[in-house]
């Protein structure tokens, strides 16, 4: 009598079907490729690892397991232990212990997108999200969220592509070279992007360079960020929006979610879809981001139809007269049409989504006015003080800046030598964004005394 695990081929798994050599030679068959690898042929050879991973011996029991995990996580110094200044992307604000609550209920951590028919509170709540986000964007149409900003910026962007037919994007502002890499990744297939450079005096868009740059009529989209990657707040906004259009490309313009109870929606400058991540809007930091990212658009079919991910509203049930909440246009979405769908949107952002509904709920109007008001003033003093650093420029003096802003050391010193220096002392930021050149971050998490001691610290290190 033989054992179940006797008839497993060797060189397979005997829980992974796909890893019996004849059921991956049919798989690779079917699709036309010749092996595994043709699937990594897009990943530059030089980030490749070439190894075996540096796995431990394995693990005996969940003890071991607990023990060894727990002995990793110890050596993490997180943002909450440490005064923190690190921003461009990834924001350290404060989440009300009621949104914790909530997100943590079983009835939405455990659920699956919604997809049981019993679940209409996760559709309920999702919408309640959506049309929170569409009043503070002050749009029709906001979906359920893609994995983060980054991917809605690369989604956002091949829909124009899509609407209009055309193959260039523009990119008008400052933007982060993480952000740049993952939206040349995520359109390269059907997009090539142009980034046109700020002005080197301002950190603001060149309208004259943007104006020259869609003169061969093949653009799709201009792309803006605000803030831009720089922190500004560019006043060309409405203008860049006006060259798009006149090109007969859609302008695209991502921005930060909580600049938008003191600062007007890219709705109102002419933006024809608005994008980001809701990170800022109740999310922690996590080591890195619980990020998710929204899309926004006017109510029209040509714009709704090239969503790619789940948008909830009322809609008719089996009885007559009666409405509930779920799916508007599903058919479009690449969970009715999976590989013919336009693109691929996954379903790991959806609790991001209901987190960032319940602290635009507690926050209403005045708390979203109050906590922006308050992080352009904490900048506005941030960017002032370390001006008065010896060795410390502030550029761009003349823009006005929301959380991130630069500085240039002027002493001699690194920015990365800098940055060893405050770690040193307890302190994160000055991210290089250049030898000479950092990003700082602040937000309604700070107190002046905060930035007077970052100022002083900088001092001793700076000369």
């Amino acid at each position: 009598m033989t054992s179940p695990q006797d008839s497993v081929p060797p060189c397979t798994h005997p829980y992974i079907p796909n890893a019996v050599p004849a059921v991956r030679q049919a798989m690779l068959d079917e699709i036309g490729a010749s092996s595994v690898e043709d699937f990594y042929a897009d990943i530059p050879d030089g980030i490749r690892l070439h190894r075996p991973l540096d796995l431990p011996a394995p693990l005996r029991s969940e003890a071991e397991l607990t023990r060894h995990m727990e002995e990793f996580l110890g050596r993490n110094t997180s943002t909450r232990q440490a005064l923190s200044f690190l921003g461009s992307g990834c924001y350290q604000h404060h989440v009300p212990a009621v949104v914790d609550e909530v997100v943590n209920r079983s009835e939405f951590l455990t659920a699956y997108a919604g997809e049981p028919y019993e679940d209409h509170g996760r559709f309920q709540a999702l919408w309640e999200y959506q049309s929170m986000m569409a009043e503070l964007l002050d749009v029709e149409i906001v979906n359920v969220p893609v994995y983060d900003g980054f991917q809605a910026s690369g989604t956002a962007l091949r829909m124009a592509g899509r609407i209009t037919g055309r193959r260039r994007v523009l990119v008008a502002t400052a933007i982060d070279n993480d952000k740049l890499s993952r939206i040349r990744d995520y359109v390269r297939p059907d997009h090539d992007v142009t980034v046109v450079p700020v002005d080197p005096d301002t950190g603001c868009a060149d309208l004259h360079a943007v104006r020259e740059a869609l003169g061969a009529g093949d653009t799709a989209a201009v792309y803006a960020d605000t803030p831009s990657a720089l922190g500004i707040v560019d006043e060309a906004l409405p203008r860049l929006a006006d060259l798009a259009h006149e090109a007969g490309a859609l302008f695209v313009v991502g921005c930060n979610p909580l600049t938008l109870g003191v600062l007007a929606p890219p709705s109102a400058y002419g933006a024809d879809i608005a994008c980001g991540d809701i990170q800022p809007l109740g999310l922690h930091q996590s080591f890195g981001g619980a990020n998710a990212g929204f899309i926004a658009t006017r109510d029209e079919e040509a714009l709704v139809a090239e969503y790619p991910s789940r948008l909830f509203g009322l809609v008719p049930t089996t009885v007559e007269g009666e409405y509930g909440f779920g799916d508007v246009a599903y058919e479009r979405t690449s969970f009715a049409l999976r590989e013919e769908g336009k693109e691929w949107v996954g379903t790991a952002a959806a609790l991001h989504g209901i987190g960032a509904g319940v602290y635009l709920a507690l926050m209403g109007p005045q708390g979203m006015r109050e906590i922006g008001d308050t992080i352009l003033a904490l900048t506005a003093y941030a960017r002032r003080r370390l001006a008065e650093v010896p060795g410390i420029e502030v550029p761009y003096g003349g823009a006005l800046h929301f959380a991130d802003f630069t500085v240039r050391y002027t002493g001699g010193r690194t920015a990365a030598e800098i940055r060893a220096g405050l770690k040193e002392r307890g302190i994160f930021g000055g991210v290089p964004t250049g030898e000479h050149e950092a990003a700082y971050c602040v937000t309604e998490v700070h107190t002046k005394a905060d930035i007077d001691r970052l100022a002083a610290t900088l001092e001793e290190i700076v000369k």
